[in-house]
């Protein structure tokens, strides 16, 4: 449950007639009978929900049992409190159809819509957001895009408006394959498809290859977006450290005991810590996995956003055994809104990807495979790769030194090689997901490590990007969370026990 939707902007008003208990109650009662807050959705304990608009606990026992007399929620005991199924008269009396009840299940997991929100990212003047990992849009090649669709080499073939083949245009499947030549993965375009985004491909190998029970393999933490898919799979989710040495023992004990599917991993500047795996382990994973024939999907958003030296070869790059299924975009290298990514695989994994996409979308858009093609085609690609990384380097070290300056001691990371991302850890006693909903009043919004972790983990860790502002705002919001850092650290000193907030960001 989303604290945020409780109280966006909601403020209590001590000199109303109206007491306070009722004010919660009533502001609760608008969220549940709107849906916001779904029926058995978990509500904070009295003594969090106190907290949070700064009352009573007697405050906040009341409130709840308002709520409880109009039917809204109930307490289960030893449990808590969680909202209740509405009854058809009452959802007669708010809709002509209850919606609601026509439904599927739906996750209830707190980042059942985390993705959502991180892409709805507002820009203000005002909001710093670290959140979502997003380019800056200041570098979306637009005018090269302007320049790209008005030419008209021989007049634009019409038929390539229409539909296409559901694995994508097939020129842009022959330039992938040459971009992926280039890198060390030697493919021909009957390996590759086209997708909308990583996150789609993501999603259609989940359909295809996993089935509710399922065992899959994943580094934690590890990518929001994966955590999502593989839930809504069904999927039995198995976790390796990323912290040290890549735990072979660990993942060969899984693999005798539970026989898993799939092992998920970002081995190229990782998605959040920023880890690179070295080359030697990429070829040691590659033999344990083939001895074991387990597939492997390598995500890789952020291989060409090096800020030194080159990453090593990819795992499809090394893979002699076929087992590795490759997915990228160019989203963060060009601009998320062309929603264009790819897979690279065994022939017959890619047919039946298509099986699975034409239920969805039949193909992807066209006019962006399109663009996409004749900038590969045209080499323009390395030129803005080259500026894109160099921006990125200053906002990197930007970003590192005011932390270095204003937090001190107070945050500890290490210094990423690549990517778009700072992991942190928090060195004061302060709970990641309080220390979000304290920063958000002013203005600044990032990632808890609760967010990346399939198990309780990561309450002293979050997730900052780097990319998507100038380094005087970067500097800006070093500032801000160093001062929120250090208010919440002196609050604990007078022994207050900080208030665990579920951790999806405002942004």
């Amino acid at each position: 449950m989303n604290i945020s939707k409780l109280q966006p902007d909601f403020k209590l008003d001590p000199h109303s007639a109206q007491p306070l208990y009722l004010q919660i109650a009533d502001l609760l009662s608008s969220k549940i009978t709107s849906h916001t807050l779904p029926a058995g959705a978990k509500l904070p304990p009295e003594r969090k929900l106190a907290a949070l608009f700064g009352v009573s606990r007697t405050t906040s026992i009341n409130a709840y049992r308002c709520l409880e007399q109009q039917g809204l929620v109930e307490t289960k005991v030893g449990s808590g409190t969680y909202v209740a199924e509405l009854s058809i008269t009452r959802e007669n009396a708010l809709s002509g159809v209850p919606w609601h009840q026509l439904f599927t299940p739906s996750p209830q997991s707190p980042l059942s819509s985390i993705l959502r929100e991180l892409v709805d990212t507002n820009l203000d003047s005002g909001n710093i957001s670290l959140a979502a990992g997003m380019p800056d849009p200041a570098f979306y090649p637009v005018k090269l895009f302007q320049k790209l669709f008005n030419q008209d080499k021989g007049g634009t073939n019409k038929a390539d408006l229409g539909h296409i083949p559901t694995e994508g245009y097939g020129p842009l499947r022959l330039s992938v394959a040459g971009l992926l030549d280039a890198k060390g993965i030697h493919l021909s375009m009957e390996n590759i498809m086209i997708t909308a985004g990583s996150q789609q491909g993501l999603y259609l190998i989940s359909k295809v290859l996993l089935e509710p029970g399922d065992y899959v393999v994943v580094e934690s933490p590890t990518f929001i977006g994966a955590h999502q898919v593989f839930q809504a799979s069904g999927a039995r989710v198995l976790t390796l450290p990323v912290a040290g040495a890549f735990p072979f023992a660990l993942l060969e004990d899984y693999l005798i005991r539970y026989r898993p599917k799939l092992l998920y991993m970002i081995p190229t500047y990782h998605n959040p810590t920023g880890r690179v795996l070295p080359e030697n382990q990429r070829r040691e994973l590659l033999q344990l996995a083939a001895r074991h024939r387990l597939a492997i999907l390598e995500d890789d958003p952020y291989s060409d956003l090096y800020y030194g030296e080159e990453p090593p070869p990819s795992l499809k790059a090394l893979d002699t055994y076929g087992g590795v299924v490759y997915l990228s975009t160019f989203s963060k290298i060009l601009c998320p809104g062309l929603r264009i990514g790819y897979a690279a695989a065994h022939p017959a994994l890619i047919n039946r990807l298509a099986l699975e996409k034409q239920y969805i979308d039949l193909h992807s858009n066209n006019l962006a495979q399109i663009l996409i093609c004749r900038l590969l085609d045209q080499g323009s690609l390395p030129a803005h790769l080259a500026f894109v990384r160099a921006e990125y380097k200053k906002r990197r070290d930007a970003l590192v030194e005011a932390l270095r300056h204003f937090c001190h001691q107070d945050l500890t990371f290490s210094l990423p090689e690549g990517g778009f991302y700072l992991w942190c850890k928090i060195q004061v006693p302060v709970l990641s997901g309080r220390l979000l909903h304290e920063a958000a009043k002013t203005g600044l919004s990032f990632v808890p490590g609760e967010a990346f972790y399939s198990t309780p983990d990561g309450e002293r860790e979050i997730r900052l990007c780097f990319t998507t502002h100038p380094e005087h705002l970067l500097s800006e919001a070093a500032k801000r969370l160093s001062e929120v850092l250090a208010r919440l650290a002196r609050a604990d000193k007078r022994k207050e026990t900080p208030v665990s907030i579920p951790f999806r960001p405002i942004v």
